[in-house]
């Protein structure tokens, strides 16, 4: 009802206004886009609002909603400056409300300010810092990790690289990478922990690809992060024995577990450090040594005999790590271990009888021979031994003829052969006595204990009845072959006892057919070689013949003799060929196999051969398998290599050696002939050239180039020279050949004329050189054209200077400089312009001055403010005064850049902002965030730092009255970009049951001590204002829907919406019961706050309704009939008279209309009521409505038996809202707000159905406020009334 009210008195409004105003046509907006760099500085410029108006009246300019607090306009010229700081990454794109007006009418509009980029934002690493831990072992080129950074600009300012900048240990620089574009982390070099750090650190910096906007400077930001590596030890090392060699000594028969030394192994895994196992792997005398698994200590193990087993033992200990390494076993280790047995006397002297070398056995009864009247030593094959190391030994002889002989020696060490020694020949009587038994005594000197005795036999004899014996029946004898006559191949004696056959011996060979080969002197036995040239082992290789032996009575002994002639190296090896000739081009391989022959002894190394190259001037280039010949090139065979007189031919020679002693060898000749290919491009003989040339000469000389294409063959060095690039048609070049190469003349073409004064003062030539088989080389030419002396003067770069704000010294601040290419010149210079940038835009000033001499100093006559221009642009014009041809001015201006430096000289400003800031019960503890100030400083650096503190606190009641109180906030600072935020925090509980506003005043102040105050109103709101909404949706669901909820609520109220809680429903379920309910408070800006009723009320009006209700609202009130608004324009056609009418007409209507119809409806839902609370026994098939007279189950009239349609009875026919019909059918609901005075005992609700005013039921805004109010009062009330609950009674069908 009320928004059509609202609606009738516009409409009424407009017009009067349409009728009573003069026709003036409105001002127009032509322009609603605009750029503008979000680093643009505040106060700056930035654009001007383009607007136009028919009539040509002044127009005035003003910003609103949305977005005004961000620009301030210059009311008369519509030039727009920046207010706040701008942040594209925030929005990209902002509308800015506009109004243009002129005299009597207004235009408003809207402007899209698209923001764009700056690069303000650095790089920021993701999930650092990134430290790990890796393997020594880790494989070169794992990736270790990924250092991320992102970056919250576009363009080239978000495109990131990244690089290493240091290592430490700087060792370590080389054994780590990074992928530029993707930041990962790899090993790029093998780790070590013995022999390299165990710990690194990487600074890694990222970069971003730099951007500008506002300014012409390009901003770079980057950021670095810190990665430490821990390198972790791996088993791949073996242990390690320490204090080698070892030698120990220990005596024999030492007790068991006597100790003799200790080895130590160690981990050369530091980091590891494995328990070490010791244990004995060999020995030269097994079992009589033991080692301590733990700690290597070595010790006796059995019984010692030194003389058992020598003076010494050798030991093999093992080190085994307990763990398993890297390749899955355990690491060993060995070392030697020498133990010296030291000797000790517990052994006598012994006789031996010795067969053979080294065949002894322990014996006491030995015999002799012995011719009669011997004089001298006989030998009874006797020896004495001590096993002791050391000893010495006395020999005695007993017995009846020891008179006869002496023992030799008389005294022995510990192994000594003992003979006898005939003293008294004559008593050597064979006829007389022919045997002699004697005894040897054997005795220790240091223990006369110890001895020994032996019985010796002499056996005397003289006969000659025994033939020559040879010791041996075969004889196997070897021989040379080609060996020279006289060659001895052995000495073979045959034996006879008989003394008169001694030395009377005779030999000689048989058969004769061996003598042309070989023969023997007759009395000495030494067989020889007859015939050296007859002895060729590769005839026949061997030879049988008899040995005889004759005594002086012919009595014959023989012995058989094998003869084998053995292989001499004589015979060289044979090349199957006589010389090689092999074609290969190059690049290609080589493969080659040179095969030779040897004729002798295939099972001797006289017959192996070795292959070999003799070294030569090529030699180097190939190699060749020393068993198998195969011949191979080392390298890649460049024909270019070889000297050019040989024509690609390599001469080699090949040695094929056999193994014999002395080596013979042969030698075959290998050509190899290297074809040339194409491989090699042209080269010139310079990298670059520079020649010059005079201007307006046509064909004149420039220079010449020169190249060389290394191909050896006419057809693949051939060169051609052509221009390719950079001639622009003015210069030509002709080949031509030279001793080694050729060469290009460079010309003038003889058509053109250079012109020094043409943009074309040098020309950066390429000319290519070209092969027959278009293999090309390039180079660069620089041709200076010279020119006359007829140059303009002009500037040097000039570098920006900075000046600080209110700077007033009077020397220069900076100067231009000029340069003139000719040599006589004298310059001056003259201002053309000086501009200073305001807010973003250049427009003309005074600041500074320019001298005829270049200097630039301050004018003094004007004060540099940084806060109105940050930058001053100079453009100043350079004359040369002795110019005789042409102009005498530089051709373009110079121009300064003068940057204004801030100093410290504006106070903080707060930000404007219309949030409403509020205190109610559930946030007045101490701690709570209650509000918010931001503030910028128009200064730069850490000039714009600001601190915000909380002042003082005053409250003001309900009445106006201002109290002062203590300091009951606090003023906690953060920062986001250039804005400062302070927010406004509870020191202490606040008293909830005050009512009114507390001023709170908070001071900005910057680095300099300059400071601004603003007064924040903090609105107190009590308890009786708090609104509880009940939803039908979880409570998890509520809360990721807050902010639509929130907003949907603050569209319906246009208040400021306070969540104070959010919790479960937990009270009696009903038909529809909700299952959250949210505690919230309605305040406008102004501190009024709204009630429930109020908030019940505008919630209920469509679309906020339907909205609300797809939220999870559970009910809301009828919303009112919503009539259509009537045209006004075709009444204006027909005056002001008949539309005043006509809205006269349609505000009756619609007043009586729609309080016909809620009175109807709010009949409807009291019968409702009462239909709830009769008996059983009055209800048919369902629940009656009373005063309709209407079922509402069948819609039949139980005293006509008529079907009525319920609409129509209620006066909802086709045409009523579907709003209408949710408002009614929401009786049935639990309702969707709930009071907070629920608890409270309600008036009971009368059921009267009179229509008088008087005596009718309490107002209600809603039925629906009037349906809720008698269910609480249901649910409060102690005298409950019983009523009959119908499960088919599930909705309200009016």
């Amino acid at each position: 009802m009320s928004a059509d009210m609202e609606g009738i008195k516009g409409t009424m409004l407009v017009l009067c206004l349409i009728g009573l105003s003069k026709a003036n046509n409105s001002p127009s907006i032509d322009g609603v886009v605009y750029n503008v760099c979000e680093d643009t500085p505040i106060g700056a410029s930035v654009f001007t609002i383009k607007a136009t108006d028919a009539e040509n009246d002044p127009l005035t300019f003003s910003l609103t909603k949305p977005n005004d607090e961000y620009f301030a306009v210059e009311s008369s010229s519509g030039k727009v400056s920046v207010r706040r700081t701008l942040d594209r990454e925030a929005s990209n794109v902002m509308e800015l409300g506009v109004i243009v007006s002129d005299i009597s009418t207004e235009t408003p509009g809207i402007l899209t300010i698209i923001l764009l980029e700056a690069n303000d934002n650095r790089p920021i690493f993701q999930s650092s810092p990134y430290d790990i831990e890796i393997s020594e072992n880790t494989a070169v080129g794992t990736s270790l990790f990924r250092a991320l950074a992102t970056d919250a600009d576009t363009s080239s300012g978000a495109v990131i690289q990244y690089s290493i900048d240091e290592v430490t240990p700087s060792s370590g620089s080389s054994l780590f990478r990074i992928v530029p574009t993707t930041g990962e982390v790899q090993l790029a070099g093998p780790l070590n922990y013995t022999a390299l750090s165990t710990f690194y650190r990487l600074k890694i910096n990222a970069t971003d690809g730099g951007g500008r906007c506002h300014y012409d400077t390009i901003n770079y930001f980057s950021s670095i992060a810190f990665s430490f590596i821990t390198v972790v030890d791996v088993p791949d090392l073996d242990p390690r024995f320490i204090g080698v060699p070892y030698v120990g000594s220990v005596e024999e028969n030492s007790p068991v577990d006597t100790n003799v030394l200790t080895v130590t192994a160690l981990d050369q895994d530091t980091g590891v450090n494995d328990k070490i196992i010791y244990s004995i792997e060999d020995s030269t005398a097994a079992g009589l040594f033991k080692i301590s698994e733990t700690d290597g200590a070595i010790s006796v193990m059995s019984d010692i005999d030194r003389e058992a087993i020598g003076d010494t033992v050798a030991l093999t200990v093992k080190a085994t790590e307990s763990k398993v390494n890297i390749h899955g076993v355990q690491a060993t280790a060995t070392a030697k271990v020498l133990i010296n047995i030291e000797d000790v006397n517990d052994n006598g002297p012994r006789f031996y009888k010795c067969v053979g070398e080294g065949n002894c056995m322990v014996e006491s009864h030995f015999t002799g021979e012995v011719d009669e009247h011997w004089l001298g030593s006989i030998y009874i094959n006797m020896t004495v031994k001590d096993l002791d190391k050391i000893s010495k030994t006395s020999l005695t002889l007993e017995g009846e003829d020891k008179a006869v002989f002496s023992v030799q020696p008389s005294f022995a060490t510990s192994d000594s052969i003992v003979q006898l020694q005939v003293k008294e020949p004559q008593k050597l009587d064979f006829e007389e006595k022919q045997q002699m038994v004697l005894q040897i005594i054997a005795t220790d000197d240091e223990n006369s204990i110890f001895k020994s005795t032996a019985t010796v036999t002499i056996n005397i004899k003289d006969t000659n009845d025994n033939s020559p014996k040879f010791p041996q029946e075969l004889y196997k004898l070897d021989i040379a072959e080609n060996s020279p006559a006289g060659t001895e191949l052995a000495t073979i004696t045959a034996d006879d006892p008989d003394t008169m056959d001694k030395d009377n011996l005779t030999y000689r060979l048989l058969p004769d057919s061996i003598l042309p080969y070989f023969d023997v002197q007759p009395r000495t036995g030494r067989v020889y070689v007859k015939n050296s040239t007859l002895l060729d082992r590769e005839v026949r290789s061997l030879y049988s013949a008899t040995l005889q032996a004759s005594d002086t009575d012919n009595k014959p002994g023989s012995t058989v003799l094998e003869i084998t002639v053995t292989d001499i190296n004589d015979n060289a090896p044979i090349i199957n060929r006589d010389s090689y000739r092999e074609f290969v081009k190059e690049g290609e391989n080589l493969e080659l196999k040179i095969e030779a022959t040897d004729a002798d002894d295939s099972e001797t190394k006289n017959s192996q051969i070795v292959y070999s190259i003799e070294p030569s001037q090529y030699s180097g280039n190939f190699t060749i398998n020393p068993e198998t010949g195969v011949l191979r090139n080392t390298g890649k065979l460049d024909r270019e290599a070889l000297d050019p007189k040989l024509n690609g031919m390599i001469e080699l020679n090949v040695t094929a050696t056999d193994k014999g002693v002395p080596s013979l060898s042969t030698t075959v000749s290998v050509n190899i002939i290297v074809e040339d290919v194409n491989d090699n491009t042209p080269q010139f003989k310079a990298p670059s050239y520079k020649f010059s040339v005079k201007e307006g000469e046509k064909g004149a000389f420039v220079g010449s180039v020169q190249a060389e294409d290394l191909d050896q063959t006419a057809e693949f060095n051939r060169i051609s020279f052509s221009i390719i690039e950079g001639s622009f048609g003015s210069f030509i070049i002709r080949t031509f050949a030279e001793q080694q190469g050729y060469g290009g003349n460079i010309t003038v073409d003889p058509d053109i004329e250079l012109d020094y004064e043409s943009p074309r003062k040098q020309f950066q030539l390429q000319v290519e050189a070209m092969d027959l088989e278009q293999k090309k080389a390039v180079v660069m030419v620089r041709v200076d054209v010279l020119d006359v002396n007829d140059e303009r003067p002009e500037f040097k770069p000039t570098l920006p200077v900075t000046v600080k704000e209110n700077f007033t010294i009077s020397g220069p601040v900076g100067s231009f400089t000029g340069q003139d290419k000719d040599g006589n010149h004298s310059l001056v210079y003259e201002l053309e312009s000086l501009k200073c940038r305001c807010n973003g835009s250049l427009e003309p000033c005074s600041w500074f001055i320019l001298d005829p001499t270049g200097e630039v100093r301050v004018n003094p006559e004007h004060t540099v403010d940084y806060e109105e221009c940050d930058q001053v642009l100079i453009d100043a014009q350079v004359v040369d005064e002795y110019t005789e041809k042409g102009e005498n001015n530089s051709l373009t201006t110079g121009q300064m850049v003068i940057n204004i430096e801030d100093i410290n000289d504006n106070a903080p400003e707060f930000i404007f902002s219309d949030s409403v800031f509020v205190v109610v019960s559930e946030s007045a503890s101490k701690g709570t965030s209650v509000a918010g100030v931001t503030a910028t400083d128009r200064d730069s650096g850490v000039n714009r730092q600001i601190d915000f503190k909380v002042t003082e606190v005053q409250f003001r009641n309900q009445n106006n009255q201002t109290s002062t109180m203590r300091i009951l906030f606090d003023a906690v600072t953060t920062q986001q970009k250039d804005v400062y935020v302070g927010i406004i925090q509870t020191s202490e509980k606040l008293d909830t049951s005050l009512k009114g506003k507390y001023l709170v005043k908070v001071s900005a102040t910057d680095t300099g001590d300059l400071s601004t105050s603003t007064v924040l109103e903090i609105f107190a709101v009590d308890e009786s204002f708090r609104v509880e909404l009940a939803f039908t949706k979880s409570q998890t669901v509520i809360e990721a829907n807050l902010n639509e909820i929130t907003r949907a609520l603050t569209a319906a109220t246009k208040a400021s919406v306070e969540i104070a809680s959010i919790r479960s429903d937990t009270a009696e379920a009903s038909r529809v019961s909700g299952n959250t309910i949210i505690v919230a408070y309605f305040v406008y800006a102004n501190g009024t706050a709204l009630s429930f009723n109020e908030v019940e009320k505008m919630i209920s009006e469509p679309p906020h309704s339907l909205a609300l209700i797809e939220l999870g609202l559970a009910d809301i009130g009828k919303a009112p009939v919503i009539e259509p608004v009537t045209d006004p324009v075709k009444y204006i056609l027909l005056g002001m008279l008949a539309g005043l009418i006509i809205v006269l007409v349609v505000l009756i209507t619609s007043l009586l209309c729609t309080r016909r119809n809620y009175k109807r409806k709010l009949k409807a839902a009291k019968a409702m009521n009462s239909a709830s609370m009769v008996t059983s026994d009055n209800q048919k098939s369902g629940p009656v409505v009373p005063g309709t007279n209407k079922y509402t189950m069948e819609g039949a009239n139980p005293v006509l038996n008529l079907h009525i349609d319920a609409a129509m009875i209620l006066d909802m026919d086709e045409d009523s809202s579907d709003v209408d019909k949710v408002s009614l059918n929401s009786l049935d609901s639990s309702g969707y707000m709930t009071n907070p005075d629920k608890d409270k005992p309600m008036n009971m609700i009368q059921e009267e159905e009179e229509e008088e005013e008087g005596s009718g039921p309490p107002e209600y805004i809603e039925p629906l406020g009037a349906a809720l109010a008698q269910r609480g009062q249901k649910k409060g009330s102690d005298n409950q009334h019983i009523g009959f609950s119908n499960p088919t009674f599930s909705t309200t069908d009016l």
